[in-house]
């Protein structure tokens, strides 16, 4: 394998990483003594999700609750290791030529998919064909329309070609391969696969009953071994603190704990007799979108004015218990790429006044409401139901708005019709979501202007002939150093035109129950490992 500027870049990003995971994370209530226990077969790992899956199809599948089965479902050439360092999955090794122009993929021989079919580079250049092909409905294909041409010399060689260098090239091979056999001439929209999926991942599926949960089992096949736990369950559990008591109960072996939750509600002989808790700051933020076809936000003043009129602190201190740090662009703080120098947006409701008279917003009729031309400057806020951090958020920053003469509304709405009737269609004043990133820098998909369509990610209309510009330099260099001068200038940008408010970025605050051996933190987190969790027989819980 070529030493080229992928790995150059790779390493330094990651040694950055792995001491700020070092620095920050907390693990919590772990056994005083290592255990030398021999993995065994069995057992159920069960845990909650907000909402239902959308689609079991990764290429078009853009919410988290679909993302995080078909994780276990499918496979792609590489993935990120425990340490954020590239590693093979389906590809057994690869090579880079000189130029950085070509890359070819040897893959595993033996794979099958969960039909037994045989796993070939004919499925990998099926996969490619899928995301460009323009009456496939993805997010996702902008990495693949840089490759000019792929070949499959023998079924166990794919080699892929760009005009120009490409530096996400490696990792974008990460996305999930998808069957040839079974997919080949259908309308991936209307395909019986959306609902049961067919992979040569770890976990083959077993049964989706909506609304409800679904299933997954071990796939005995699976080319790196059997995972050791038997089956995955996915219950749709829609509200956090219904979630919590099945957790007390012991029903549920996996959740992402509130900060109230960390801190104080689990902090009891029960809970840690059956819980180990961890802690480490998130790779993704918070942040309260602006739909940039509303007129009202068309100004960057009331923008700038809405961001002064947030105390960021407050809500990292009231909603987060201080479990986070204040976002001030789509990078987390202990990153390479990150920008410490772009204009900050401290709480300051004299000068979002200011700028909101500035962009001509009075109150001429002393209701307490600002107004323009006869329009109030009132909006609604929608976020997702489910998620107490961002309601919670939503009301404290509906409150300070109100101080400064903005009349908000705050709407929570479920998960699915959140997505289909508000998100996707762009039927929004603004929303609070967040975005979990990891640790290559390319944004284009959320920032570039080609990228506002329906179902694509820039779905607030965010549009910059610079931006658009720093984007596309920023990943055709390899040079950290030169990588960093286009996306500093990328935050910079961000943060004066301020199409989100950048919140904060939390920790994550998981309890994973005790039976589970092989839980280790690293700076990919902790499921990284998760086809070697396993349960000693003697607690095994469930025989199924």
């Amino acid at each position: 394998m070529k030493k080229t500027f992928f790995y150059n870049l790779l390493f330094v990003a990651t040694v950055l990483l792995l001491l700020s995971a070092c620095n920050n994370t907390d693990e919590v209530n772990h056994p005083g003594v290592a255990e030398a226990l021999t993995p065994e077969f069995g057992d159920t790992f069960i845990e909650a999700s907000i909402g239902d899956a959308s689609t079991l199809l990764p290429v078009l599948a853009s919410d988290s609750a679909s993302s995080s089965i078909n994780g276990l479902i499918y496979s792609g050439l590489v993935r990120y290791d425990k340490n954020l360092q590239i590693e093979g999955e389906l590809a057994e090794s690869w090579d880079i030529s000189d130029d950085n122009l070509t890359i070819t993929f040897h893959l595993r021989k033996g794979v099958i998919w969960h039909d037994g079919v045989p796993f070939t580079a004919a499925d990998v250049e099926f996969n490619y064909q899928l995301y460009i092909d323009p009456q496939t409905p993805t997010a996702y294909a902008e990495s693949f329309k840089q490759v000019i041409g792929v070949e499959t010399p023998d079924p166990y060689t794919f080699i892929v070609h760009y005009d120009k260098p490409y530096a996400p090239a490696l990792i974008s091979w990460a996305m999930s391969i998808h069957p040839k056999h079974l997919l080949d001439g259908e309308d991936i929209t209307k395909s019986r696969l959306a609902r049961q999926p067919v992979g040569t991942g770890p976990y083959r599926f077993v049964e989706w009953l909506g609304g409800e949960k679904i299933v997954l089992e071990s796939n005995p096949d699976y080319f790196e071994g059997q995972p050791y736990i038997k089956r995955v369950v996915y219950r749709i559990i829609p509200d956090i603190s219904t979630q919590f008591l099945e957790l007390q109960t012991g029903s549920l072996d996996y959740m992402g704990l509130s900060p109230l939750q960390f801190s104080r509600q689990t902090d009891t002989p029960a809970f840690r007799r059956l819980y180990n808790k961890y802690r480490y700051l998130n790779f993704g933020y918070t942040y309260l979108g602006y739909n940039l076809k509303r007129p009202m936000f068309q100004d960057k003043r009331v923008r700038q004015a809405l961001s002064y009129a947030i105390n960021k602190q407050e809500l990292i201190d009231g909603v987060l218990l201080g479990y986070g740090t204040v976002a001030t662009g789509p990078y987390k703080p202990d990153t390479w790429v990150y920008n410490a120098d772009v204009p900050k947006y401290s709480y300051n409701p004299d000068k979002a006044r200011q700028l909101l008279a500035e962009a001509g917003w009075q109150d001429t009729d002393g209701n307490g409401i600002l107004d323009k031309n006869g329009q109030e400057l009132s909006f609604t806020i929608v976020t997702n139901q489910g998620n107490d951090l961002r309601s919670k958020t939503g009301e404290i920053i509906q409150r300070r708005f109100k101080e400064v003469g903005v009349a908000v509304k705050l709407r929570i709405i479920e998960w699915a019709t959140f997505l289909k009737e508000f998100i996707n269609p762009g039927n929004f004043d603004a929303t609070i979501l967040g975005w979990t990133g990891g640790p290559e820098p390319d944004q284009y998909n959320i920032w570039h202007s080609s990228k506002t369509d329906p179902r694509e990610l820039n779905f607030i209309g965010f549009k910059n002939a610079e931006v658009d510009s720093l984007l596309e330099g920023g990943r055709r260099v390899f040079d950290l150093q030169q990588r960093k001068v286009y996306y500093d200038r990328f935050q910079q940008i961000l943060a004066e035109e301020q199409p989100y408010t950048f919140l904060y970025v939390g920790e994550a605050l998981p309890a994973v129950s005790k039976r589970f051996r092989g839980v280790e933190a690293a700076p990919a987190g902790i499921r990284y490992n998760f086809n070697q969790w396993f349960v000693p027989q003697v607690e095994q819980k469930y025989v199924r």
